[in-house]
C-alpha cells in the first residue's frame, strides 16, 4: 500500500542576508516524510537543521522552493496563516519543556486545544487521554515545579500529542535529561510511532538518532545521507 506523504519539500532554500552577506542555512533541500515515518534530523552545529526545524513547524518561511504539509502549499503563507495550521496540524516537543509555570499540567496539556471550537468537557477528555499514555494522569493537578525533569517532557509529549497533529516535531528532547530519562523519553516516542503517529525529530546524539526508523544527516545546509537507522538494519 503506498504511503501518504504528511510533508514534502522539493527545492527549498533559505538564506538570510545582511548588508555584507548572504548566508545559505539551506540549499536545494529535498524531503519527503511520509505517514507514519519516525525521521531523526542530524549533523553538526551549523548545518542547517535549526533552521529546517523552523521552517518544518511553520515558525519561519522558505526564501524559494516547494513545501507541501498534509496536502496544503505552505510555502508562502504570511505569520497568521501559519499560526492557524501550526496549532492544527504540529505537535512540538522542545529541550527546554516549555511548559508554563503557573499552569497545572493538565492546564499546559490543554493549551492547543483553546483556540479551538471545542466544548470544556471534550477537552478535558482529550487531555486526560494523553495524559495517561505518558503515564502522568496522577500528576494532572500537579505544577511544573513539582515535576522532575522526565516528568516535565512527558507532559511536553501529551501536550504535543493533545491536538492530534499530522507531525510530532522534537527539537533535542532529551538535551536536559541524564541518561535514564531521556531513554525512558525516547521509549516513549518509540511506542507512540509504533500507534501510528509521526514523529520527526532533530538530535546532535547518534545514539537516540538511531532510535527513529529513518535517519537523515544534513552538512551545509544539504541532505547528505537518508537511510534506514542502524537499529532497523540491524533487525
Amino acid at each position: 500500500m503506498e504511503k501518504s506523504a504528511v510533508i514534502t519539500i522539493e527545492g527549498l532554500s533559505k538564506v538570510f542576508e545582511t548588508e555584507r552577506m548572504e548566508t545559505h542555512a539551506l540549499s536545494d533541500f529535498n524531503l519527503t516524510i511520509n505517514r507514519g515515518d519516525y525521521v531523526s534530523i542530524s549533523g553538526p552545529s551549523g548545518c542547517g537543521k535549526s533552521t529546517l526545524l523552523s521552517i518544518l513547524g511553520l515558525l519561519d518561511s522558505p526564501t524559494r522552493g516547494k513545501f507541501v504539509l498534509n496536502n496544503m502549499n505552505v510555502a508562502n503563507l504570511d505569520a497568521s496563516q501559519r499560526a492557524r495550521i501550526r496549532n492544527k496540524e504540529i505537535g512540538f516537543i522542545f529541550q527546554d519543556f516549555n511548559l508554563i509555570g503557573d499552569l497545572t499540567v493538565a492546564q499546559n496539556v490543554e493549551l492547543p486545544l483553546t483556540h479551538r471550537d471545542m466544548g470544556k468537557a471534550e477537552r478535558r477528555e482529550r487531555v486526560m487521554a494523553c495524559l495517561e499514555k505518558v503515564g502522568m494522569t496522577q500528576r494532572a493537578e500537579h505544577y511544573p515545579a513539582q515535576l522532575s525533569g522526565g516528568q516535565q517532557q512527558r507532559v511536553a509529549v501529551a501536550r504535543a500529542l493533545v491536538g492530534k497533529p499530522s507531525i510530532i516535531l522534537a527539537d533535542e528532547p532529551t538535551g536536559n535529561l541524564d541518561s535514564k530519562n531521556g531513554d525512558a523519553v525516547m521509549d516513549l516516542l518509540a511506542q507512540l510511532n509504533g500507534e501510528g503517529v509521526t514523529i520527526c525529530i532533530v538530535t546532535h546524539d547518534s545514539r537516540y538518532a538511531n532510535y527513529a526508523k529513518r535517519v537523515v544527516k544534513l552538512l551545509d545546509g544539504k541532505v547528505v545521507t537518508d537511510s534506514l537507522a542502524a537499529q532497523v538494519e540491524a533487525a
